[in-house]
């Protein structure tokens, strides 16, 4: 605390925080309030990347985040539509408030087009989970990463992976630091609170096993033959163990497209054998869904990260990780969309099998602590 009040007293610092997705809200939330305790001036920009209602204020509720100062109101569109319309409306901003740092999280559209305005108008940017690969440059998150990452002042790493990465590709060390998970930050600060809440409005699921599915990336709910594939797979899964599946709303525009809904069932009392549909849930409420399952099947990055520290094992139905260290330390297992494979792991759970679960190194609540003591370091020079 008296590093920090030094360097206070010589520079006051100006920040803006940038989220625009439901895992932005998550990642920054504890960066927010750390950011404050130190008297950093920030404001919050929400660019609306994530728009609807159940994907966006929900969290910013649960996770007592500010109402965004900016809401740049993108909304949907194209990757090229909405990356260059973030630009426009971020760059007025930028240029108005002369902050001294952009400081963006995560692999979203938001993430690259924020971290692009600013360091084209001069601004250092800092870029939370930084370094993270799957290699697969199919999947837009994968330009998003490695674009941001070149053009980052400040590269702060939630896996050692990552600092390998950034090293393979030239970046030099003094850029990047490892600090430690964010999101985890956000897990352990708010697991009691969700520990105590009832997920889906009063419906006890503890009374037998289930399991939690999310499906979201394109790869998966795009592809009528991989949607379909995944769903009955699951479908004949649940006869074992039901499961709950809180449902993206354009994962659920493809099924309803694809005439897959006679696959999912709507909950109407209690739960057997099925997948069933329940809307999008908040923070918290999707939090202790998630404590309290038996697994989860996800196509998600920030989940396999989440499931690692509850110790709920994770069936990733994708053929790469962009976290590693969720397969060799955590409770993560990658299936892909290959119905055999699906169904040998969960059954190899269900009959016992535990993963030989860590917790990674500095996915200890203290992140977000170890980012800000570090930009104010480099900033109040």
């Amino acid at each position: 605390m008296e590093f920090i009040l030094k360097a206070m007293a010589h520079k006051r610092i100006k920040v803006i925080n940038i989220a625009g997705a439901r895992p932005n809200f998550i990642k920054i939330a504890p960066l927010v309030k750390e950011m404050e305790k130190a008297g950093i001036e920030q404001m919050l920009v929400h660019t609306g990347q994530h728009y609807d209602n159940k994907m966006s204020k929900l969290f910013f509720d649960d996770l007592h985040l500010p109402k965004p100062d900016i809401n740049l109101g993108v909304g949907s569109g194209s990757h090229a539509e909405q990356t260059g319309e973030i630009m426009k409306r971020a760059e007025t901003v930028f240029i108005k408030e002369k902050p001294d740092l952009v400081l963006v999280v995560g692999d979203v559209n938001s993430t690259l087009a924020c971290a692009l305005t600013a360091s084209k108008l001069g601004i250092r940017v800092a870029h939370v989970e930084a370094g993270l690969r799957s290699f697969d440059r199919s999947m837009p998150e994968e330009i998003n990463r490695i674009l941001t990452d070149a053009i980052s002042d400040y590269l702060f790493v939630s896996e050692e992976s990552g600092v390998v990465n950034l090293r393979n590709e030239g970046i030099t060390k003094e850029k990047i630091f490892f600090v430690g998970n964010t999101m985890i930050d956000t897990l352990l600060q708010h697991k009691a609170n969700a520990r105590v809440i009832s997920p889906l409005n009063g419906i006890y699921l503890k009374r037998q096993p289930y399991a939690v599915l999310t499906l979201h990336r394109p790869n998966n709910v795009d592809n009528k033959n991989n949607l379909k594939n995944i769903l009955e797979t699951l479908l004949e899964i649940s006869f074992d163990m039901p499961i709950i599946f809180p449902v993206h709303p354009r994962t659920l525009e493809q099924i309803k497209n694809f005439g897959f809904e006679n696959l999912l069932s709507d909950i109407l009392g209690g739960i057997k054998a099925g997948i069933y549909r329940v809307e999008p849930l908040g923070y918290l409420k999707f939090l202790n869904l998630m404590m309290n399952a038996k697994m989860v099947f996800t196509d998600s990055g920030g989940i396999q990260e989440e499931t690692t520290v509850l110790g709920i094992p994770c069936i990733t139905l994708r053929e790469n990780t962009e976290r590693p260290v969720t397969l060799t330390s955590g409770t993560n297992v990658l299936v892909g969309i290959n119905r055999d494979k699906i169904i040998r792991e969960t059954r190899k759970r269900l009959n016992g099998f535990k993963s030989d679960k860590q917790i990674p190194k500095f996915w200890d609540g203290k992140a977000a602590k170890r980012i800000v003591k570090i930009l104010i370091k480099q900033l109040s020079g």
